[in-house]
């Protein structure tokens, strides 16, 4: 660990408190000097760092940035074997997590990015990624003889998780719209991806890299026009500690559920969460596009919907648009990326 990554721990613990740079440099066994240089380098990556003539220096209590320490103080000992890296902007993190997957990395690889500059969608959509106001999180995970189709139930999960993470830190209420999108206030807040690897010899996973990101604040230049009437964010203005406590919180109900004895433990929280049963929607495969009702969701995470023509289907894939009055005016909530 650097002397940059150990004081931004040190200043996290002891957050709104002045230190002096001889109380830090004797904490970390570095000199002032040492530490002079790395409170520069912090505040110039964003870090509201307040200095005082013979006060110190403080991480102001109102400051929301991503950290290590941040992250690791709202964590849960289920997560105690996930190894969590942190990068302030990378391509892609489940492209990173990926290559990780590729040359062995065992399974608890956690990355975690404010920025991406080519975050990856569905369907080979792009993710929607700014900077500083958004979690960006790939997990790698090796769950055993899990089959293809099993790997759909690790989406669900994170759904089901996301929501949780979201109302246990905010006042809000949190919505999925099947199979893999969270709603707050009627628009999209996060996203998530789940890419498998195939072992040829026995059919099952050799791995899987699950991404989810999530908007936490709205973007400081507002979204693009194709998404500024669908996509939203979490919190509106800013949250102590909002972005660290949404992250660790995802980790812990997704762990949870993960590590279950009950592999189908998740499905209740993402059943009683849908926003779509009862609802009228269109089923969308391919280039064709159906009318139907969305009935229930099966003991899978399956949308089970019934065609105008009375023909029932168990949706394990898709895309679906569901349509709502509010204000008067109609709500598409098709639209992927956020």
């Amino acid at each position: 660990m650097t002397t940059k990554e150990k004081l931004l721990g040190l200043f996290e613990e002891n957050k709104g408190k002045y230190l002096s740079g001889e109380t830090i440099a004797g904490m970390l066994s570095v000199s002032r000097t040492a530490v002079w240089k790395a409170v520069k380098s912090l505040q110039t990556e964003g870090y509201q760092i307040d200095g005082v003539r013979n006060r110190g220096y403080r991480l102001a209590e109102d400051t929301d940035i991503l950290s290590l320490a941040g992250i690791g103080k709202y964590l849960k000992p289920i997560c105690g074997n996930l190894r969590i890296h942190m990068t302030r902007k990378t391509g892609s993190t489940n492209e990173e997590v990926r290559i990780k997957a590729s040359e062995g990395e065992p399974e608890g690889y956690v990355l975690i990015a404010e920025c991406q500059t080519n975050g990856k969608g569905r369907v080979g959509r792009t993710f929607f990624s700014p900077a500083e106001t958004g979690i960006y999180m790939s997990l790698l995970l090796r769950p055993g003889r899990y089959s293809l189709p099993q790997a759909s139930g690790l989406t669900t999960m994170a759904a089901a998780a996301c929501c949780e993470a979201i109302e246990n830190v905010s006042d809000e209420n949190a919505a999925i719209k099947w199979v893999n999108d969270i709603y707050v206030r009627g628009k999209k807040v996060s996203g998530i991806l789940t890419e498998a690897s195939l072992g040829l010899e026995e059919g099952c996973l050799d791995y899987a890299v699950l991404g989810i990101g999530i908007n936490v604040y709205p973007p400081a230049k507002g979204f693009p026009p194709e998404l500024k009437d669908t996509a939203g964010f979490v919190f509106e203005t800013a949250a102590q500690n909002g972005k660290n406590r949404l992250a660790a919180g995802f980790l812990n109900a997704f762990m949870t559920y993960y590590q279950s004895e009950d592999p189908a433990s998740y499905v209740e929280s993402y059943r009683a969460k849908s926003f779509v049963l009862g609802k009228e929607i269109r089923v969308i495969q391919g280039k064709s596009e159906r009318k139907a009702v969305a009935l229930d969701i099966d003991k899978d995470c399956r949308l089970i919907v019934k065609y105008e023509d009375g023909t029932l289907q168990r949706l394990s894939s898709g895309e679906i648009q569901v349509k709502c009055w509010k204000n008067q005016r109609e709500i598409n909530y098709s639209r992927s990326g956020s």
